[in-house]
């Protein structure tokens, strides 16, 4: 499943205090990300590999609208957490009408973007991340295109191990993962939940 993943997401209600945790956690450094105008929120980046991060994404206090975004759950939740993750793809339009005829709902392809702090603009195309997806078990598809990857410039501190995947109806979940071309394992628990192994200047550690 590694080679599917291109980023993790880690919400949280409070972006300053959520990078801190991961600061102190990992032991690694935390690269401003940018902001979404579209959706509300800011992130910041910590890179996993040579095409896999962890997004760390939070509310953009410095917006005149201070709703909290509905975006990865940021309004349901009260502490930070991995939420769902992102798989590398292309011809999304493709997958997302394969993935409709198996009875899974990706939405509809679009693009987005978000301002860096250089004030360059990063985009890309996506399907929708406000679809259920399984409580975030699926993931959304994201496609760079020719856009530089988000990585191009991030020393790479901490390496990506292991994704698990949990699920109350994991075999569904399974089915559905097969259904957009990925193969894992999902477990059966209670609630849905993302678990990354992570290897970091102070040591492994596991993210949920």
């Amino acid at each position: 499943m590694l080679r599917f993943v291109d980023h993790l997401v880690y919400s949280t209600p409070d972006l300053d205090e959520g990078i801190h945790f991961i600061e102190q956690r990992f032991g690694a450094n935390v690269f401003p990300g940018g902001r979404h105008e579209n959706w509300g929120t800011r992130n910041a980046l910590v890179s996993l590999g040579e095409t896999t991060y962890l997004e760390i994404i939070g509310p953009n206090s410095e917006r005149s609208n201070r709703q909290t975004p509905r975006l990865f759950s940021i309004d349901r939740i009260d502490r930070p957490c991995l939420v769902t993750w992102a798989a590398k793809g292309s011809n999304l339009t493709d997958i997302a009408i394969a993935a409709r005829s198996a009875g899974i709902d990706l939405g509809s392809v679009s693009h987005g973007s978000r301002l860096l702090p250089d004030g360059n603009v990063l985009s890309w195309q996506l399907t929708d991340p406000y679809a259920d997806r399984m409580d975030g078990i699926l993931p959304f598809f994201i496609d760079w295109g020719d856009t530089a990857h988000p990585l191009a410039a991030l020393p790479a501190e901490c390496a990506l191990l292991a994704v698990n995947l949990e699920h109350p109806h994991a075999q569904r979940a399974e089915l559905a993962m097969k259904a957009v071309g990925i193969t894992t394992h999902v477990a059966t628990a209670d609630a849905a939940a993302i678990r990354a192994t992570i290897r970091t200047p102070n040591g492994i550690i596991e993210l949920s």
